[in-house]
């Protein structure tokens, strides 16, 4: 995959079913162009800032979107999300949980953070991919994001 400020969507999943399931439906929505995989909360973090594997890449070429799921190897997606929305290079980055946890302790602590937006996946494809098309067309197509300085 490419690492130019091309990148559109940051997918951060470890579940490859749920991977699956959700680049299947990101097909589906025809969005996906431009996709990187992280697999665990590290990769997304050395991605993101540009670290470890992804050094030199530069921080300011940022995703337009971050699907971001919280149970996550190495490090969770909480602090993934915190790191993220901690640093000026990267809070304006919409960042968007998609998780299966529906527990309140952890919407309420997303939306302290900073996320745009907490779902929860639906269990059957079609209404996860429902959801994902929904969620790709507001944040790609509609939502218009800031102009870099």
């Amino acid at each position: 995959m490419n690492e130019t400020n091309e990148i559109e969507i940051l997918l951060v999943e470890d579940s490859p079913d749920d991977l699956d399931m959700t680049l299947r439906a990101l097909r589906k929505a025809n969005l996906t162009n431009r996709i990187q995989i992280a697999r665990d909360g590290a990769e997304a973090v050395e991605f993101i800032f540009g670290e470890g594997a992804h050094a030199g890449r530069k921080v300011e070429n940022v995703p337009r979107l971050i699907l971001l799921d919280l149970k996550l190897p190495k490090i969770d997606g909480m602090e993934v999300l915190e790191r993220i929305k901690s640093d000026p290079r990267t809070r304006m980055i919409p960042v968007v949980i998609l998780t299966s946890s529906k527990e309140q302790k952890d919407v309420v602590e997303s939306y302290k953070l900073g996320v745009n937006s907490y779902i929860v996946k639906p269990v059957n494809f079609e209404g996860f991919a429902a959801a994902v098309q929904e969620l790709g067309m507001y944040w790609m197509l509609l939502n218009e994001p800031p102009t870099s300085k």
